[in-house]
């Protein structure tokens, strides 16, 4: 199979063909560089943190799993008996989730699918990042509408990486001209493969109520880890 720029779907290409030792850099405008191990990308229920499990438990209906990557949560859904449906842009990591047995896959853009509606959009491993900056956000909300039943459900993980800020007195530095916090740039490189810069959104959890809210969402918190990450629930009115 040939793919050009798909890092994520290359390592976990070579993950399967038996290097269990790749590894995704991730660089960003942030922090120093970074490494995915990709065996982590196909985690099984008993290595899931409770985070995830939790929002595994909280599914229902028809579910699509968004940014599903090497597919351990679609798997996961679809082992207990759920209607899940596993979407990604990376061809390397739709070809392994179909090689493992998901049924269900989709190679598409979540801001270009159209034509289906589920009961839930599962975001996790920060995954509303997707939506790369507030204003993305907005648009990522409006177009969720069109993929949700009435009384759907959106379940998605972000981070309130303010902590990042912090100077050793526990005082924030934050430039006020650089636009929200939460916005980052990101490459990931994997042998010759990589993105090339892109935008990812980590949203704390008052902002994401106050744009879920305007947008006509009920927002809820379901749980908090001990990193700033948390796991959020935006649910729209039944009929």
């Amino acid at each position: 199979m040939e793919m050009t720029n798909d890092p994520v779907g290359a390592a976990i290409q070579d993950f399967m063909a038996g290097n269990r030792k790749a590894k995704i850099v991730v660089e960003s405008n942030l922090t120093e560089d970074d490494e995915i191990e990709v065996a982590y990308l196909f985690r099984t229920p008993e290595e899931m943190p409770e985070l995830e499990l939790l929002a595994l438990e909280q599914c229902r209906g028809s579910v699509l799993d968004v940014g599903a990557g090497a597919g351990c949560h679609s798997l996961a859904l679809q082992e207990r008996g759920a209607d899940v449906t596993a979407l990604d842009l990376s061809a390397g990591a739709v070809q392994a989730m179909r090689e493992q047995g998901i049924k269900q896959v989709l190679q598409e853009d979540i801001l270009k699918l159209s034509g289906q509606r589920f009961d839930t959009l599962l975001l996790l491993m920060n995954g509303i990042g997707i939506a790369g900056d507030l204003e993305g956000l907005e648009r990522f909300l409006e177009h969720a509408k069109t993929l949700l039943n009435p009384g759907g459900q959106i379940l998605l993980e972000s981070s309130d990486i303010l902590y990042m800020f912090e100077e050793e007195d526990g005082s924030v530095l934050l430039d006020l001209n650089a636009g929200y916090y939460g916005e980052v740039i990101y490459n990931m490189r994997f042998k010759t493969h990589q993105t090339g810069e892109f935008k990812w959104l980590f949203i704390d959890p008052a902002i994401l109520e106050d744009y879920a809210t305007t947008h006509g969402y009920n927002c809820e918190q379901l749980y908090e880890g001990e990193y700033g990450n948390y796991l959020a629930r935006l649910s729209l009115p039944k009929a």
